[in-house]
């Protein structure tokens, strides 16, 4: 059984390979991320999670097992994506300064027919910001290819004064539930991991 990631941030690629998933193949969906302003942000992670995985089994066929996620931030009901230019960056960390946000991400694992779509969801709470943290910050590049402008597994760790919830969900995909969705499609990879141990 092959499996594949619809996805080619890193981040996700490292935290397969954390959960013990060591043999997938990498193939992104390239299609355009729609923004629906009538869904809340669990339901939207949802839907564009799904819309990827639909993708790549229309490009690669249904036998494969498909993972794929997507990440967004949200705060007073706006969903923050990933920025388009480092203005736009600015503009999100300085709404974030000092206050509470919420990341969400959908995760999607399809395989024969059988689809399974749910969401994760984590409270962030960021200190205040300077204007010349920010735009340290920004110079490093680091916000430009994140949801919310911020990676909290590197320097934006920096900024962050609490987390509630996944920590694994802010980095982009929340592990322990994906371990036990995969479970419902025969993958689990710690008894794969045991197994190996005691044939050692």
């Amino acid at each position: 059984m092959a499996i594949i990631l619809a996805s080619q941030s890193p981040r996700r690629r490292e935290l397969l390979m954390q959960m013990g998933l060591t043999e997938f193949e990498i193939c992104p969906a390239q299609g355009e991320e729609k923004m629906d302003a009538t869904l809340s942000p669990r339901q939207l992670v949802e839907q564009l999670s799904l819309q990827k995985a639909q993708e790549i089994v229309q490009k690669r066929g249904e036998e494969h097992l498909i993972i794929a996620a997507d990440t967004v931030v949200s705060i007073d009901g706006q969903v923050l994506g990933k920025p388009q230019n480092e203005q736009m960056a600015k503009e999100m960390l300085q709404c974030l300064s000092g206050r509470e946000h919420t990341v969400y991400t959908g995760i999607t694992v399809c395989q024969n027919g059988l689809i399974t779509t749910q969401s994760e969801k984590t409270k962030v709470r960021f200190y205040a910001l300077t204007e010349q943290e920010i735009d340290q910050y920004i110079a490093t590049g680091e916000p430009m290819d994140k949801a919310g402008s911020y990676g909290i597994q590197n320097y934006g760790a920096l900024f962050v004064a609490g987390i509630e919830g996944d920590y694994f969900n802010v980095v982009g995909l929340p592990i322990g539930r994906l371990h036990r969705i995969l479970l419902q499609y025969g993958v689990d990879v710690l008894s794969e991991q045991a197994e190996k141990r005691l044939s050692r």
